[in-house]
C-alpha cells in the first residue's frame, strides 16, 4: 500500500449534536483513514488548518455493521473516528464557523 499523505488522512468532519456541543471546548470530530495513527492525524490537522495547535487526539475504531439483503449477509465498511482537542491559544477551525 502507498504511503498515506496528510490530505488523505482526514476524510470528512462528523456533524452531530454531540460533536457540535463539544466544539465549544475546542474538540473537533473527524472521520479519518483506518490506517492513520494519532501522530498522522495531529500533523494533518495542523497542516490543513493553519494556526491550529493540537493538544491531543483520541481515536476509536468502528467495526462494520452486518446487513442483510434477502438471504445474503454482508458487512458495511469499517471506519475510524478521531476527536481532536486544540490548545487554548489555537485558532478555531473555519470549517465549522457557519454551522
Amino acid at each position: 500500500m502507498a504511503a498515506i499523505e496528510y490530505y488523505d488522512v482526514i476524510i470528512k468532519p462528523v456533524i452531530t449534536e454531540k460533536s457540535m456541543e463539544a466544539m465549544t471546548t475546542k474538540k473537533y470530530t473527524f472521520l479519518v483513514h483506518p490506517d492513520a495513527n494519532k501522530t498522522m492525524i495531529k500533523e494533518a490537522v495542523e497542516k490543513m488548518f493553519p494556526g491550529t495547535k493540537v493538544a491531543g487526539v483520541n481515536t476509536m475504531n468502528r467495526t462494520g455493521k452486518t446487513r442483510r439483503r434477502g438471504m445474503t449477509f454482508g458487512k458495511t465498511a469499517k471506519t475510524k473516528k478521531a476527536i481532536v482537542q486544540l490548545t487554548e491559544d489555537s485558532t478555531e477551525i473555519e470549517l465549522f464557523q457557519g454551522l
